[in-house]
C-alpha cells in the first residue's frame, strides 16, 4: 500500500457515498507531478535557469537551427501571455541566453534567438532532466512505459479537447 491508498481507504470510510475510486489515479499522477517539478526545478537550477527559463530557452531550441522565432511562436508553444513573453525576453536577453533582432519579415517584429550560451545551458539542463526523469520511470519495463505513456496520452488528449 502506498500514501493513495491509505489516502482512498480513508475516504471510503468517511464517505462511502461517493466513488473516490478516481483518486486511485489522479491522486498518483498528482504526487508524481510535485516529484517531476522538483527533479525539473533541480536539474535546471544545476545550469542557473528557473523553470520558466528552461521552457523558453527550450523552444528556440528546439526549433532547430538557427534557433529563432518569434515572440508569437513562443506564445504558442510556452502557452502564456504576450506581456509575459516580453518580460521573459527581456530578462533572458539581459541574461545574454537570447538575442532580439529585428524581424525582416515584419519591421514592427522582432525575433528571439538562442545564443551559444543560451544553447550551452539549454543542452546541459536538458542532459540532467533526462537522467533524472530516467530514475523516475526506472521501476518500469520498457513495455510499462509504453502502456503507460499510451493511457496518459489518450488521458491527456480528451482533456484537451474537453477544454476548447
Amino acid at each position: 500500500m502506498d500514501e493513495v491508498d491509505q489516502l482512498v481507504a480513508a475516504w471510503r470510510r468517511e464517505r462511502p457515498d461517493l466513488d473516490t475510486e478516481p483518486m486511485q489515479v489522479c491522486s498518483r499522477i498528482s504526487r508524481l507531478a510535485q516529484l517531476l517539478d522538483a527533479a525539473r526545478a533541480r536539474a535546471y537550477s544545476a545550469q542557473v535557469l528557473q523553470v520558466w527559463e528552461f521552457d523558453v530557452l527550450a523552444v528556440l531550441r528546439r526549433a532547430g537551427e538557427p534557433y529563432r522565432l518569434t515572440p508569437g511562436q513562443l506564445i504558442n508553444q510556452t502557452h502564456v501571455t504576450s506581456g509575459t513573453m516580453t518580460n521573459r525576453v527581456v530578462r533572458l536577453a539581459e541574461r545574454g541566453l537570447v538575442t532580439r533582432t529585428a524581424n525582416p519579415a515584419d519591421g514592427r517584429g522582432v525575433l528571439v534567438q538562442l545564443t551559444p550560451e543560451g544553447r550551452r545551458r539549454v543542452d546541459a539542463a536538458l542532459a540532467d532532466l533526462v537522467q533524472s526523469e530516467e530514475a523516475l520511470v526506472a521501476a518500469l519495463s520498457a513495455e510499462e512505459r509504453g502502456t503507460l505513456a499510451a493511457i496518459l496520452r489518450r488521458l491527456l488528449t480528451a482533456q484537451e479537447t474537453r477544454g476548447r
